[in-house]
C-alpha cells in the first residue's frame, strides 16, 4: 500500500529534512513540499493526498488554525518544535505529534501508526457491500450497527466509549471492540444524554463508566481518554465540579 503524502513547512531546511526520511519508505510516495498551507490547498481538496506532514507556526496561517478550516482533511502528523500544541493538535484527530528534532525511527513509528489506521479503514470499508455507510439504530436500551457483514447488537450498560476515527468510529464494549461506518456526531446527538457524554472530538463515553479525573484525562475501563478544552466543564458536572 502507498501512501501518497505532502509536506508543508515555512522553513526549507526542515523539508529537506522531511524529504529525506520520505525518500528511504517504499510506503510513502512524495507528492507535492510547500512554504504554507494555502498554496497546498487545490491539491488537499483534490483527494490525491492521503497524509500530510505540517509545521504548526507558519506566518501566512498555522497548521492547527488550517485544519480548523477543513471538514475533511487527510490523516495529518504535525511537525513542530512547541510541545504546548499537542494537546490541541490531538483534539483536531491528527493521527501523530512528532517533536523537533525528531529521529528516522520517530518518524517511522508515526507513519506505521498512519498505515495501520488506513488499513483498519479499508477493511471496514471493503466489508460494506457498495461501501455505504450503514447507520446505526439506536433504540431505547441498546444500539444496532452493521459491521464485517454482521449486525452487532450492543446494549448500552456493555457500551464503554465510542472513539471516532474520520469517517468510521469503533464502539468499545466490555466484550470486544467493534469499528464501522458511522457519524460520532449523529451519535452523540441520538444517543441518551442521560448515559453518554461526549469529552472530546474523538470520543463519546459511558458516564456509569467514568472512574476519575485527573488534569484533562479521564480514566474509564482502564484506558486514559484526553478531555478536550471546550468539553471539560461537562465533564466537571458529572463530578460535580461548578
Amino acid at each position: 500500500m502507498i501512501l501518497k503524502c505532502a509536506i508543508i513547512d515555512d522553513e526549507f531546511l526542515a523539508r529537506k529534512y522531511l524529504k529525506d526520511y520520505v525518500s528511504k519508505l517504499p510506503m510513502l510516495e512524495l507528492v507535492g513540499d510547500f512554504n504554507s498551507p494555502l498554496k497546498a490547498l487545490d491539491l488537499i481538496k483534490s483527494g490525491q493526498v492521503d497524509l500530510i506532514f505540517m509545521d504548526i507556526q507558519m506566518p501566512d496561517i498555522t497548521g492547527i488554525e488550517f485544519l480548523k478550516t477543513m471538514d475533511r482533511a487527510p490523516h495529518v502528523v504535525l511537525t513542530t518544535a512547541y510541545e504546548e500544541y499537542a494537546l490541541e493538535g490531538y483534539e483536531l484527530n491528527v493521527v501523530d505529534y512528532l517533536l523537533k528534532p525528531f529521529s528516522f525511527e520517530r518518524f517511522l513509528k508515526a507513519v506505521n501508526r498512519v498505515q495501520e489506521l488506513v488499513e483498519k479503514n479499508r477493511k471496514v470499508s471493503d466489508s460494506e457491500p457498495g461501501n455505504v455507510m450503514q447507520k446505526p439504530q439506536l433504540k431505547e436500551d441498546h444500539l444496532i450497527i452493521r459491521a464485517d457483514r454482521k449486525l452487532y447488537k450492543i446494549n448500552y450498560e456493555d457500551l464503554v466509549y465510542i472513539e471516532g476515527q474520520k469517517a468510521y468510529v469503533t464502539f468499545h464494549t466490555k466484550k470486544k471492540n467493534i469499528t464501522a461506518l458511522a457519524s460520532l456526531k449523529e451519535l452523540e446527538e441520538q444517543l441518551p444524554s442521560s448515559r453518554f457524554l461526549r469529552i472530546h472530538k474523538s470520543y463519546i463515553v459511558s458516564i456509569h463508566e467514568i472512574e476519575s479525573l485527573e488534569g484533562n484525562q479521564v480514566a474509564i475501563g482502564g484506558t486514559q481518554l484526553s478531555v478536550g478544552k471546550s468539553y471539560r466543564p461537562a465533564v466537571e458536572k458529572v463530578f460535580g465540579i461548578q
